[in-house]
């Protein structure tokens, strides 16, 4: 078995990174001069100060599909981001959530605490 080339392996991961950076950069300024800068799901308005908390949503989540007139973009707030893709992460875990466990609690522990105080203020 031949030995491992650190050396050749941490420049193809470096050339990798730069790759990516390189791509994200273009299609970043591509949909920063198509869109407006404004996010596509809470409207929070941006200006040049705050930008960098712009983002880039591929609608498709195939960050190679980006076609010229920006069809597979959306810009997005970070948060709002986040949300989306822990909303894909979810749906495909089946609607489970974080902890694998399956739909959220429904119990409501307080639905009945009007009538119990009212009935300890009569006794």
């Amino acid at each position: 078995m031949k030995p491992i080339d650190h050396g050749r392996l941490d420049r193809l991961v470096l050339e990798a990174r730069q790759a990516r950076e390189a791509r994200e950069q273009d299609y970043r300024a591509r949909a920063l001069k198509i869109y407006p800068w404004i996010c596509g799901r809470c409207a929070r308005e941006f200006t040049a100060a705050n930008l960098r908390e712009l983002t880039v949503h591929h609608r498709d989540h195939n960050h190679d599909n980006n076609p010229p007139d920006g069809s597979n973009w959306e810009l997005l707030c970070l948060y709002c981001h986040d949300n989306e893709h822990q909303r894909q992460l979810e749906a495909a875990q089946g609607g489970k959530g974080k902890d694998g466990r399956g739909d959220p609690a429904t119990h409501t522990p307080f639905a009945n605490l009007k009538a119990l105080l009212k009935r300890d203020q009569t006794t």
